[in-house]
């Protein structure tokens, strides 16, 4: 299977686009409200696609890059949907050591997405963070907040079969 970041195209409503033209104009002359309305849309939608970015952009009167240099860089921000089971892989220096690396390549392979994609009917989504405050469990990973400690590569296919 070939490994994609996304297979999930942006799907908004127009009720979403409702609520985030209505947001934009209720920041539109408060000075500074990028940020919080990145962070309403996100809550909105989920995620930060493209499109939504645009909306924000227009409606705020900022340039789309700086948009999305914010989206980008603060860890807060998702640019791709997220899955109705999260994983988050620990790759912090505790679980790394420990192999945490294998965890997260051994989940590519049976998920068929790569770190931050999504599985194409929407189930899981893949993302590898910095910490997950598990250190004394490395390596470990979580799914929608149960947290999986002591893993081994070869237990993944078990784990993610209870969520089928």
């Amino acid at each position: 299977m070939t490994k994609r970041k996304t297979a999930v195209p942006f799907q908004g409503t127009a009720e979403q686009e409702k609520q985030l033209r209505e947001l934009i104009a209720s920041y539109k002359e408060v000075p500074g409200s990028l940020m919080p309305v990145l962070q309403q849309a996100q809550d909105i939608y989920g995620y930060l696609p493209m499109e939504v970015q645009e909306i924000i952009a227009e409606g705020l009167g900022v340039p789309l890059a700086e948009v999305y240099g914010i989206v980008t860089f603060y860890a807060q921000f998702s640019l791709n949907p997220k899955g109705k089971y999260a994983i988050s892989v620990c790759l912090g220096t505790a679980c790394y050591v420990k192999g945490s690396g294998n965890l997260l390549a051994r989940l590519e392979q049976e998920l068929g997405i790569s770190d931050g994609g999504v599985t194409p009917d929407g189930k899981f989504s893949l993302d590898a963070t910095r910490c997950l405050g598990a250190c004394g469990l490395a390596p470990a990973m979580v799914i929608n907040g149960e947290v999986y400690g002591n893993l081994k590569p070869e237990q993944i296919p078990d784990i993610l079969a209870k969520y089928e």
